[in-house]
């Protein structure tokens, strides 16, 4: 087959955080697929065909780009951030898996971008310096019963989290029972990291501890990156500094 699908991660928000292979295979594509607000992101041109939709239709979407690039097209499927991280990679290939054989032979690729995780803890410091996990805390796709269980786990093993998707509209009161959660397993004064808009010029930086911390300081711009017992605030720099040391008892 002719054509081909890159499945590209736009990085956090900055134009200057895409990467040079990503912003290539833009430039080769002839259609451009994607959530509505990350299509968005990428500039226009005259001669690619742009396929805007919705947050909950990543399998749709997903199958599109493939029957796309079978008729011999050059597809780039947008992902914001990284899109292997809670993102539109494992939709590809489960949409790829379950439709015609044929679309086997497609070339697929993914494209890695920046991960919000990963800027939020660079422009912190170094917070995720040691063993860390990551968790959407999104119970569209999996039971809140799992979630629980997942953090529980991790604080025991005195992780640090970052969180994903930690508030919503649609889900305003369980980023509330998360803090609960790790305050009981982690106590009042571990340290929190609330992201929001990084690398863009709405970004807010905020360190606080989960005795101060409240679920209205987060929504699903922010990320929330959860210290370990070990995690260090250097006070008396211009911005807030953040890091986890590398070594650990």
């Amino acid at each position: 087959m002719s054509g081909w699908v890159a499945v590209a991660g736009l990085g956090p928000g900055a134009g200057a955080l895409v990467t040079p292979e990503v912003t290539e295979a833009l430039a080769e594509a002839t259609d451009l697929v994607g959530y509505a607000p990350y299509v968005a992101r990428v500039a226009d041109r005259a001669d690619l065909v742009r396929h805007a939709s919705d947050n909950r239709v990543e399998l749709d979407r997903a199958a599109h780009a493939l029957e796309l690039a079978a008729a011999g097209r050059r597809v780039v499927v947008a992902s914001s951030g990284d899109p292997g991280v809670f993102a539109m990679a494992s939709a590809l290939f489960e949409a790829l898996e379950a439709g015609p054989r044929a679309w086997r032979a497609i070339d697929v690729r993914v494209l890695p971008g920046i991960t919000a995780m990963l800027a939020a803890a660079a422009r912190a410091g170094a917070p995720l310096g040691h063993d860390f996990c990551a968790i959407n805390l999104s119970d569209n796709l999996k039971p809140w019963a799992l979630i629980e269980r997942r953090l529980r786990l991790a604080a025991q093993a005195d992780f640090a989290m970052a969180f994903y998707n930690p508030r919503s509209k649609a889900r305003p009161d369980g980023f509330a029972r998360v803090l609960d959660l790790l305050r009981e397993e982690c106590g009042g004064d571990r340290l929190i990291l609330f992201a929001r808009a990084v690398s863009t010029a709405e970004e807010q930086l905020r360190v606080v501890t989960l005795a101060e911390a409240a679920p209205e300081m987060a929504d699903m711009r922010t990320m929330v990156i959860v210290g370990s017992s070990r995690t260090r605030f250097i006070e008396g720099a211009p911005r807030p500094i953040l890091y986890t040391p590398r070594w650990a008892e």
